[in-house]
């Protein structure tokens, strides 16, 4: 196989530049598809379905049920007398206003109907379209405006079911022991883009398999909605937003080419907010923007929860051993506080000096109830040692939100001119480590630079993505498999591997963003879906992870792997007398577990070693178990940025193809609205003199709840006690909203001196 030979070098097209990897597309990236894409049915009997229903008496005025985001992919027409009368745009424009579609996007768009066939014109100035299946440019919710009609589940599509009966050939016919002796498939199992290296030849999978997932993908439409995706389209229908974290990352010179929902140019507004940052955090850098006693500001607390922690918290972790980032942090730290225990303020505040400290509140709607209760504290924190002059405030906390937040901004006391940068509501939370969320921390310790250089490794993935075919494009590859391997092979629990220490958190964001994406039940109809979707994800790094979970994934349940691997260590070491680098020991881990999961050990295996009678037994393993290879040049700031878009578009390719929201994530807001009513129990609780035991929702609940207040009490009394007969001047004064904690950071440790650094009290009016 040529292409096998020639990976990782350079081509005549790239360029070397720093931190890239091997290469580089010199020339612009910007997708080659055709403007004019046609749709054309996929399967015969659902177009006549649908037609039967188009040109039924109950059928809708519309003449487009299909906007390009379903699986049915048939479009038809209704009054076909009106298309030959040439009422063709009226039509349209109907449809438009109906829906909603943006101005700049009602260009004339002419519906020529031939058939089963419509071409869709007049789109130009927007990005996508063409290339690698058939679609249609118009808005997500387009067959939303037929009453009543749904179309069926993607399980019950001739192309899954073909994948079904595919599936109980491989799991009993198959072994991937017997499959890596096939040299052919193996050679052909592989993709690469810009360094990036992935070999999925230890799926159990064969060329007919990918044969069968391509053809699913082109029922679903999958071309179309990543296009539908990255265009800014309001594909999060239930939120009525774009979804649009690739034009965080996206070059200046493509102002113009994204409008989102709002009808705001998404890529203006992104390199606006970025240049701000870029002048911010240079300027706090230098010493030019220093706290309010006048002390340089070297420490950083980054406030956020969810997206707004575990996105920036991973690349910080990636850039703290990168020698770039080494050097530039120089001097400077930074600390999350992402957690409402307070214990975590304890952790996140031990040996700073507040004098030397800027707080980062990362939060769209600033009103994320943890984070905005945390952010309070590192606020009265501030003001417990330098006064509550308004201007320590001003001077010390930093904002990330959405616009519409502006007035909440304002009132926490924040500088909305210099200290306030903006996000989107079409940049989800978990997706928002691109955005500011993850800019001003980053930048704040490593300098923009390394930044940028974070978002061009994500932007070389993202047009990869769109525009690779499908069989060597590596996010959708793994997508695929991933659907596979979840919906077909039955495996429900996946980790991811890296043996790399610095991608350490790197596996509890991808764990957010895709079990916070996935994790649905219903389809983007509103239909109970009846196959399994969304994989439970977990992950450590290697070699950690052997002495940890890895006996279960060779001899327990089965769990499909991702390894990540590095050509390249950030430091690597080699003492005297060792025959091979520390970095050369992990790697042959690194490629020596995941044919230990394929292969397994068979009992004549066991038994050749000497083993006998029942001990054969408990040294036997099955094999068989799914992984796939991705390795890298590097572990730099572009790499870490390639690694994020990587599983990023994993995620939205496997919602995609379930027919989910992958989006957004109503599961998590029942549990906040209960926390809300039982803080309102537990103030009541705690105010209430004559101690009346707590009624909550249930039984069960109220049991706890009051066990939980009645110890508490005790608790705080006790405290209050050894307090008391300590040889202190003055006693402890127990707080009565919680009557086991301290009211502010100076009860037990107060500053050095007097503690008054000027601020003055009642000015903060």
């Amino acid at each position: 196989n040529g292409a096998a030979s020639k990976a990782g070098k350079l081509s005549k097209t790239h360029r070397a530049r720093k931190g890239r990897g091997f290469g580089h597309p010199g020339g612009s990236m910007r997708s080659q598809r055709p403007q004019v894409v046609v749709a054309r049915p996929s399967d015969q009997q659902a177009t006549d379905e649908v037609a039967e229903y188009m040109s039924s008496p109950s059928g809708p005025r519309m003449h487009v049920i299909e906007e390009g985001l379903d699986h049915d992919e048939g479009l038809t027409t209704h009054r076909q007398q009106q298309h030959r009368d040439g009422h063709q745009s009226q039509l349209h424009h109907q449809a438009a206003s109906q829906v909603g579609i943006p101005g700049a996007i009602q260009t004339q768009h002419d519906l020529e109907h031939s058939g089963t066939t419509v071409r869709v014109e007049g789109t130009e100035g927007h990005r996508g379209g063409g290339g690698g299946g058939p679609q249609v440019r118009l808005p997500p919710l387009l067959k939303n405006i037929i009453p009543g009609q749904r179309l069926p589940l993607i399980s019950s599509a001739p192309e899954w079911k073909r994948l079904q009966r595919h599936a109980e050939y491989i799991k009993s016919e198959t072994h991937l022991r017997d499959l890596l002796k096939d040299a052919e498939r193996c050679d052909s199992m592989f993709a690469s883009h810009d360094g990036a290296y992935l070999d999925y030849s230890r799926q159990r999978a064969t060329q007919e398999t990918l044969d069968l997932l391509f053809e699913l993908s082109e029922r679903c439409n999958l071309r179309g909605k990543i296009d539908a995706m990255v265009r800014g389209d309001p594909i999060n229908f239930t939120e009525e937003r774009s979804v649009l974290h690739t034009a965080l990352r996206a070059p200046p010179e493509e102002a113009g080419t994204i409008i989102a929902h709002d009808g705001v140019d998404a890529i203006k507004e992104v390199h606006e907010v970025l240049e701000s940052i870029r002048e911010f955090t240079d300027a706090v850098r230098s010493g030019e923007l220093r706290g309010y006693t006048g002390k340089r500001l070297r420490n950083i607390v980054s406030v956020g929860i969810g997206g707004s922690y575990l996105g920036p918290e991973f690349l910080h972790e990636v850039l703290k051993t990168e020698p770039d980032g080494i050097n530039s942090s120089l001097g400077y730290s930074l600390r999350f506080l992402a957690n409402v225990d307070p214990v975590d303020v304890e952790r996140t505040c031990a040996d700073l000096d507040p004098e030397e400290t800027l707080i980062v509140i990362v939060s769209k709607t600033f009103t994320t109830a943890e984070t905005m209760l945390n952010a309070r504290t590192m606020r009265q924190w501030l003001w417990d040692f330098m006064g509550n002059d308004k201007e320590v405030v001003r001077k010390h906390v930093v904002a990330c939100a959405s616009v519409s937040s502006t007035a909440l901004v304002r009132d926490f006391g924040i500088d909305t001119e210099k200290y306030f940068f903006r996000f989107w509501d079409w940049v989800g939370g978990r997706y928002s480590v691109c955005s500011a969320a993850g800019a001003v921390p980053i930048s704040l310790l490593y300098g923009f630079d390394i930044f940028e250089n974070f978002l061009e490794g994500a932007h070389s993935i993202d047009e990869h993505f769109i525009n690779a075919p499908f069989e060597k494009n590596i996010p959708v590859l793994m997508g695929l498999l991933g659907v596979w391997n979840m919906s077909f092979l039955g495996y429900n629990t996946r980790a991811t591997l890296p043996y790399a220490e610095a991608l350490l958190k790197f596996p509890a964001h991808i764990q957010q963003l895709d079990m916070e994406s996935n994790g649905k039940s219903v389809n983007k109809d509103g239909q109970a879906i009846d196959y399994p979707v969304g994989e439970v994800d977990f992950g450590e790094p290697g070699t950690n992870g052997q002495h940890s979970f890895y006996q279960l994934l060779h001899m327990g349940q089965t769990v499909a792997a991702d390894f990540i691997g590095f050509i390249d260590s950030q430091h690597d070491l080699c003492i005297d007398q060792e025959q091979i680098s520390s970095h050369d020991e992990l790697m042959a881990n690194f490629f020596a577990q995941p044919d230990a999961l394929a292969n397994g050990k068979t009992a004549d295996e066991v038994r050749a070693e000497g083993i006998t009678g029942d001990l054969v037994a408990h040294r036997t393993f099955d094999g068989n178990r799914p992984s796939m290879s991705l390795l890298l040049p590097k572990l730099t700031a572009y790499a870490a940025g390639q690694l994020l878009a990587i599983y990023e578009h994993r995620t939205a390719v496997q919602g995609f193809i379930w027919e989910i929201n992958s989006f957004d994530q109503w599961g998590v807001e029942l549990g906040k609205k209960l926390a809300i009513d039982i803080r309102k129990k537990l103030i009541t609780a705690r105010t209430d003199p004559n101690q009346v035991p707590v009624r909550a929702a249930n039984p069960a609940t109220s049991r706890i709840l009051n066990y939980y207040v009645e110890q508490s009490r005790e608790a705080a009394l006790l405290d209050a006690f050894l307090f008391e007969n300590e040889d202190v001047e003055t006693p402890r004064q127990s707080n009565p909203t919680t009557e086991i904690t301290r009211k502010t950071h100076t009860d037990f440790f107060p500053p050095e001196g007097t503690g008054d650094l000027g601020g003055g009290a009642g000015k903060l009016s």
